[in-house]
Parts: C-alpha cells; structure tokens; sequence
C-alpha cells in the first residue's frame, strides 16, 4: 500500500540536489528500484490531487487515491524523456485511465456481466444522439433498432444501470418540459482546476531549482514564510534596497519561463 501522507511530504534540499529529468534518465539507464521509489515520491501530489477530483462519488478515495498511485507508477515505467513531453503532462491522463477504469469495474454496487455494463454506455449515446435526430426522446425500440438489439436487452440493461452508484455524466435526466431529456453534465459541468493545479507546482518547481540560492532563500522567505524584505536582508546581511532589487530580477526570471511556455 501507498503511504497517503508521502504525497504531501517536505521538499529538503538533498531531495533537491538531483533534479527529475537527471532521475529520469538515471532510472532510464539503470532501472535502479530506489530511483524508482524516489521519483514515485516526487510525484505523488499528482495522484492525490487526481484522486480528490473523483471523491465522494461512491468509491471510498483510500482505494481511489491506491489505484490513482499505481498509475503514476505505470507513467513513471513508461516515461521517455527523449520525447521532450513535461512528465506531469504524460502521466495525468495515464493516472486519470486507470482511476475511470478502477470506477467502471467497481462502480457496480451489484456484480452486473460486462455486456450489460457495455449496453448501458450504449444505450446513454444512442439516447443523446437519436433525441437530436428525431427531436423527440427516442422510445425502447427506437434504441433498440438503432443498437441491433431486442427491446428486452434494451430494458434489461436500462434497469441494470439503476445499480450503478456513480452516476454517468452521459446519462439523461427527465426534464419537466416534453419530449426533452436533460445531460448530467450540463448540470454539474464546471472548469477543471486540477490539472492547472499541477502545472503550477511543476512550474514553480522547475523555475525555483534555476535560482541561486540566496535568490531561492529571498522567494521562499517572501512568498512561502511570509517575511519582510527588512527581516531577509538581516539574516542575509544586506541592505533591504539590495533584497528589493533582488526580488525584482527573481520576478522577471518567472516571467521570462511563463513567456517560454506560452511562445510554445
């Protein structure tokens, strides 16, 4: 079992002296088991904060967080750096796989045969598409002889589908208007900060690791502990106006990585 807690874990400065991609190609040449653990550890917080994207829908988010956690060692396993693709963004859709695949399997709160199941995403599709088509909510044999099934299968696995906690975001909800049904999604559909949530770390991480460090020492005291330019050039033992300067030139260098990636 993954430790929950290691995802969150403190970044020290020897966790920092080897930076992710030389882990990578190191694992890469090597195959080396503690490499391995390490990277597993430095990217955790994406598997936590995946998995708290698809909390409380039905499934306990230990045993979401777990399979969240086995993606990201999948991704990690697969990764080619040679590729030049930023590891965070091949491994979010690899974790997120794996996470709906975990849901689809179960989801289910009664064992239901995976032809049923298969039917039930079938029938969800062939609802919305045959609804535009005939402009009207499509009957039992409608989908039934869009689907080359029998009524009975149709109604079988429609009543089936009632056993699944976690409702599908494809499904159609009864609406009071006639003849109208209305998508789940339209109703709970909102912007995915997740994702962003994670490029932002993995940008402030990477911009940080190129500063020198009283440059790390002045955005970590400023930015993350809170304190004043006049506490910094204390401990430092330079004037405030030279800490000010300094944080100046550090906000430019981030300007100057976010201009790269959107001139990308």
């Amino acid at each position: 079992m993954v430790n929950k807690n290691s995802a969150t874990k403190s970044y020290n400065a020897d966790d920092e002296k080897v930076d992710v991609k030389k882990l990578f190609k190191i694992y890469a040449e090597t195959n080396d088991k503690e490499i391995r653990d390490e990277l597993i550890n430095r990217h955790l917080y994406i598997a936590e904060i995946l998995s708290k994207k698809y909390a409380n829908r039905g499934i306990d988010f230990d045993d979401i967080y777990q399979v969240a956690s086995l993606g990201l060692i999948y991704a990690i396993d697969r990764y080619d750096l040679e590729k030049g693709y930023e590891f965070s963004s091949f491994a979010t859709p690899t974790i997120i796989g794996e996470i709906k695949k975990y849901f689809r399997d179960k989801g289910w709160s009664i064992r239901v045969p995976r032809r049923i199941q298969e039917l039930s995403k079938k029938i969800n599709n062939a609802k919305l598409l045959l609804s535009q088509q005939l402009q009207k909510t499509p009957t039992v044999g409608d989908i039934a002889e869009y689907l080359n099934s029998t009524e009975e299968e149709v109604l079988e696995a429609m009543e089936a589908s009632k056993v699944y906690t976690p409702h599908s975001l494809d499904a159609s909800l009864d609406s009071d208007g006639e003849d109208k049904d209305v998508n789940l999604a339209a109703l709970i559909g909102e912007e995915d900060h997740h994702l962003l949530k994670i490029e932002n770390r993995d940008f402030l991480l990477d911009t940080i690791e190129k500063l020198n460090d009283i440059e790390k020492k002045i955005i970590k005291d400023r930015y993350f502990n809170r304190k004043t330019q006049i506490a910094i050039a204390e401990e430092i033992g330079m004037s405030q106006m030279t800490i000010s300067r300094l944080e100046k030139k550090i906000i430019q260098k981030f300007r100057k990585e976010l201009n790269k990636i959107y001139a990308e």
